[in-house]
């Protein structure tokens, strides 16, 4: 799987449906990119684009069973590699970190 993969299957791991837009947000990736690595997900079934209900326009993004099953690997993997590098750091760094990335959150 290519970087661009795991990235949109870790953020849809939760479960939630997303539309295209608001996976692109929250991958940092651009629609038109998006589209191919959407394209390749569900060739490998891991992801199926409905119609939206309210919006003729817009594409929701939902996980198929084995699509879960992957995200769910993909989000495990994510979770142990940043514990590890960031038990690593200094307790008063990982701290700042976490502030700076709530603030950026919040700041939306």
């Amino acid at each position: 799987m290519t970087p661009s993969e795991l990235n949109a299957l870790a953020n849809l791991a939760d479960g939630r449906r997303r539309s295209v837009a608001e996976l692109g947000m929250a991958t940092g990736t651009r629609a038109t990119t998006l589209t191919g690595v959407l394209d390749r997900l569900e060739r490998k079934g891991h992801l199926v684009r409905r119609a939206h209900p309210t919006d003729r326009r817009a594409v929701m993004i939902e996980l198929t069973s084995a699509g879960t099953d992957v995200a769910a690997e993909v989000r495990e993997a994510v979770t142990e590699l940043e514990d590890r590098l960031i038990g690593r750091l200094p307790a008063e760094a990982v701290a700042g970190f976490r502030a700076v990335v709530t603030a950026l959150a919040e700041a939306r």
